[in-house]
């Protein structure tokens, strides 16, 4: 596990000694491989950190994680296939537009979950909806925006209150291959919102830490003009020279590497894969983390040559400065 000044120091490009890197499990992946994952985590303590074997339940898995219906504190409704792996939402609590007049938003300090802005308004109205939506501008568009601005505006004060360095959030923003609407509807709707929370945030003295999946290419200087410190993208979706053109030297990159190789490639390729990163889009000054997610899917051997990967690169620069 990368030490929190090596992170900070990428983050302003102050030369960090290493790399920061960073490999997570989703529940599936403990309930799949229990003991060997678990003995080699305990063997890769620069990236886990320190852990005893045997002292996980590997079956523990809460919230959208498990089988079943889970219905959200904004009311709508996720359904799960299979216990390990996230739900998807399939009703949505405002079907209508009339419904938006008439809409309640959640109790103060509810928090603020993953797809706090973007992905709560497909979560709301439904994808088909929200893009016929977005393609005829009615003013419930931003009747529903200024509610769920509104109250994420609160929820980050009220987080702000504990004095954080780093503010974390995730919104998925992109698809495979373009975002969902059009670059000049993102800034015309989506970026004062982004704005003015990121804001918040700086005002108080933190840092801005966004993770959004998919490609996010077209608006990733927009991202930057409103406030994004640390972008956390996916290497797929974007492609990695696209990443570079628009990210190196402008604001740190906590690179989602490449998660839909993972369960097919082999350990070379990894290998390869990782150090392409680094050289590419990494440099003495900083501005690069590296992170893998784990899918069920992944296998054994894929995990170790993930770990060995990181931990070779991520001393890649280390003496440059």
């Amino acid at each position: 596990m990368s030490t929190v000044d090596d992170r900070t120091k990428a983050m302003r490009f102050e030369y960090p000694e290493y790399i920061p890197v960073a490999v997570s499990c989703l529940p599936g992946t403990w309930i799949r491989h229990r003991e060997a994952l678990d003995g080699l985590v305990a063997c890769h303590p620069i990236i886990f950190g320190e852990h005893t074997p045997g002292t996980r339940d590997y079956d523990a898995v809460g919230g959208t994680y498990v089988a079943g219906e889970h219905t959200d504190v904004w009311g709508c409704v996720w359904s799960n296939v299979r216990t390990g792996c996230e739900s998807i939402v399939t009703g949505h609590a405002l079907p209508t537009r009339e419904s938006v007049h008439t809409m309640e938003v959640p109790e103060p300090g509810s928090g603020i979950s993953h797809g706090f802005m973007w992905l709560r308004l497909a979560d709301l109205r439904g994808f088909e909806e929200l893009m016929i939506d977005f393609a005829e501008e009615p003013p419930e568009l931003q009747m529903l925006l200024d509610k769920v601005l509104a109250y994420n505006l609160s929820e980050v004060r009220r987080m702000l209150e504990n004095k954080p360095e780093l503010m974390g959030f995730g919104d998925d923003l992109g698809m495979q291959t373009s975002i969902a609407i059009s670059p000049e509807k993102w800034r015309k709707y989506l970026k004062p919102c982004f704005a003015a929370i990121f804001g918040l945030c700086h005002e108080a003295g933190a840092s801005v830490f966004l993770h959004t999946d998919g490609h996010i290419i077209p608006i990733i200087e927009d991202l930057i003009d409103c406030g994004v410190n640390v972008v956390n993208p996916q290497i797929r979706a974007n492609g990695l020279d696209n990443l570079v053109r628009e990210c190196k030297g402008k604001v740190c990159v906590n690179l989602d590497l490449d998660r839909q190789m993972f369960p097919f490639c082999t350990p070379e390729e990894i290998d390869t894969h990782v150090r392409e990163a680094v050289e590419k889009l990494g440099s003495p000054e900083g501005g690069l983390w590296l992170t893998a997610e784990c899918a069920p899917d992944v296998p054994m051997e894929n995990i170790e040559a993930i770990c060995q990967a990181l931990e070779k690169y991520r001393a890649y620069f280390r003496g440059t400065a």
